[in-house]
């Protein structure tokens, strides 16, 4: 199937490693023209010699979109480098496990700035340039964790991820009239070189065995392009009739019932 993004310019945020990076090969594979962010900058520039190793054009940009001048720089350097946006995925996040007691300010503060407020800014910026195209897609990755609850120690990602869900349904209300569709991803459990999971696999191999006993379906954990393959199609004209929707990419991992 022909998706039809060939040429279309694609920001992804926290695209060096992980989700971010399998997205961005994804959407640059179709013929997206990319930009692409992260805050390690040895590894951002791995991650654009690669996607350009594959003959996909990328503008790499060294920033902190927790910092309010980076996410003005992001946009801004994206339009005077390629002249329009068509797609956004705000897909930077993390997460600082603890009881809800003893969670501090600082720990609140840092991840709702991570997790939602530097994808806010990073929007508004964007959509003023959507509206003058008349068009664009914008994708938020939060998680199944945003749906339902994740359990202990997991106050603020799941209130964080849970904002993240309630507003894109709202922007997605608003930016219609403008041809601007919004839509948040879900994913469950996925595992990559580097990430959460992986730690947890090397560090207690058995009770990762149990887990994926108990709470994967399909007996394994998602992969990184099962994720990307989902943001691809949804940020084409192919799904121009999905929006203010939250999509599980899950395996059948969470328990909600909507």
């Amino acid at each position: 199937m022909d998706l039809g993004l060939k040429d279309k310019v694609a920001i992804v945020t926290g695209a060096s490693r992980g989700i971010g990076k399998g997205i961005a090969t994804a959407l640059g594979l179709e013929g997206c023209k990319l930009s692409i962010c992260a805050r390690n900058d040895e590894d951002l520039r791995n991650s654009a010699a690669e996607l350009r190793a594959q003959n996909i054009e990328v503008l790499d940009l060294q920033l902190d979109i927790t910092v309010a001048e980076d996410c003005s720089q992001l946009v801004a350097d994206t339009v005077e480098e390629y002249d329009r946006i068509d797609i956004l995925v705000n897909n930077v996040g993390g997460n600082i496990r603890k009881v809800f007691e003893e969670t501090s300010d600082a720990d609140w503060e840092n991840i709702i700035n991570l997790n939602l407020t530097s994808h806010i800014k990073v929007s508004r910026h964007v959509v003023q340039h959507m509206k003058k195209n008349g068009s664009g897609s914008i994708i938020f990755i939060a998680s199944i964790f945003g749906r339902e609850a994740g359990g202990s120690t997991l106050a603020i990602y799941n209130t964080t991820k849970s904002g993240i869900i309630s507003l894109a349904k709202i922007m997605a209300i608003e930016l219609a009239p403008f041809g601007i569709r919004v839509n948040t991803i879900a994913p469950g459990s996925i595992l990559f070189p580097g990430g959460s999971w992986d730690r947890r696999c090397k560090q207690d191999p058995e009770g990762i065995k149990k887990f994926i006993e108990r709470e994967l379906p399909f007996g394994r954990f998602g992969t990184v392009e099962e994720i990307a393959n989902v943001v691809t199609f949804l940020a084409s004209e192919k799904a121009s009739w999905i929006a203010g929707a939250c999509i599980n990419v899950d395996g059948s991992q969470s328990r909600s019932l909507i």
